[in-house]
């Protein structure tokens, strides 16, 4: 995930190969020798399996939690990096980079140390909010009065309910340090709506269990449907895609 500033170039997380993130950059005219750093939610693979190519071809600074970069460094997959590239940092302690402030905030997921990130720019504030089994009050007040915001919509709970994957494993996507499903995308979305949000991207979608127009469709309506004053159809709400680069967003 693209982040960034007039001045200042982000990535969030680095789960595909470096060759197809530096094809994405280039696609909007960012070069990867520029990225001010990545910030990494939680160790998994599909959130680090690039890092380890970046960081060492680029020397880029990578922030993250302690228990989440023991994690990584316990990886075999990602490789030997540099312990010097590595910036520890704390849930509820904001930092900057460049002239982006970062607050990094707690979620419940099964992994060592996961953070979701919100970014704020002069008056601009844009939010990742992916891979959480489940939100609180907590969640809703780090999340609020944003102009954009990237959100978990993993799965379709019948879909799941009825798929091949096996128990445990639906147990644990069901379960409150797994995955929001789509209708709790949209219930957590009608708790941080206002009028002057500009874009919400729906991501993290699940390969197996969910598909972009169910996603879409199920979220508008809780939306619409939801306890709030508003209809789907007031926001531009968009999926981000799986297998292509989605549209750079501008606010």
């Amino acid at each position: 995930i693209f982040v960034g500033s007039d001045r200042t170039t982000l990535l969030i997380d680095a789960g595909i190969s470096g060759k197809r993130i530096e094809a994405g950059l280039n696609d909007i005219d960012m070069c990867t020798k520029d990225v001010s750093g990545i910030l990494i939610t939680h160790e998994h693979a599909d959130h680090i399996c690039g890092l380890g190519v970046l960081a060492r071809r680029y020397g880029i600074p990578i922030y993250t939690t302690q228990g989440t970069k023991d994690a990584i460094l316990s990886t075999p997959q990602v490789g030997k990096i540099s312990d010097e590239l590595f910036h520890v940092i704390s849930p509820d302690e904001p930092f900057g980079v460049g002239d982006i402030e970062i607050s990094p905030f707690h979620i419940c997921h099964d992994a060592a140390q996961p953070v979701g990130y919100r970014m704020s720019c002069e008056d601009k504030s844009v939010a990742v909010a992916t891979d959480m089994g489940h939100y609180d009050d907590y969640i809703v007040k780090n999340l609020q009065n944003l102009d954009a915001i990237l959100i978990e919509s993993n799965h379709d709970v019948n879909m799941l309910q009825v798929g091949r994957y096996p128990y445990y494993l639906k147990r644990r996507i069901l379960g409150e340090r797994g995955h929001l499903s789509n209708e709790l995308a949209g219930q957590l979305l009608c708790q941080i709506l206002h009028d002057n949000i500009k874009n919400i991207q729906l991501g993290h979608l699940s390969h197996e269990n969910n598909y972009e127009a169910l996603a879409y469709e199920t979220v508008c309506a809780e939306i619409t449907m939801g306890n709030n004053p508003y209809k789907a159809s007031d926001f531009n709400i968009q999926v981000a895609h799986r297998d292509r680069r989605s549209d750079l967003i501008v606010i």
